[in-house]
């Protein structure tokens, strides 16, 4: 979270499970019970926490960012690009909008998207 919070700016809170009980009750240390990261309208939540079947990574969820000006859009993908597989650079679409998408480098897909509202086509 704190490599999003790099990439994505804003303020980022953490509460790990060792804060909610004593570690006679929870031995488990600087697992993070809730992260949230919150920046202008944007709000990411993540947890270390994952039932007994364990993390299991694939292809079933992406993150969509959809920036405010073209600056976000670049500054955002150059940041989640770094040790990333770009699966689409930025560029133009038949909408007239900018898209990009890649894979970052712990595995998590992200679409990133700017649409001018003047330009838009409806």
């Amino acid at each position: 979270m704190t490599f999003y919070q790099y990439c994505l700016g804003g303020k980022l809170h953490l509460q790990t499970l060792d804060s909610l009980w004593s570690s006679t009750i929870c031995p488990i240390e600087n697992l993070i019970v809730n992260a949230t990261l919150i920046h202008d309208g944007l709000t990411i939540m993540a947890s270390d926490l994952v039932d007994e079947m364990g993390l299991q990574r694939g292809n079933a969820v992406s993150i969509m960012l959809n920036c405010q000006n073209i600056h976000e859009l670049k500054n955002c993908y150059r940041k989640l690009a770094d040790g990333a597989t770009s699966l689409r650079p930025l560029g133009p679409t038949y909408w007239n909008a900018l898209f990009g998408s890649l894979t970052d480098k712990y595995g998590n897909n992200w679409l990133l998207y700017y649409q001018d509202k003047l330009n838009k086509k409806d």
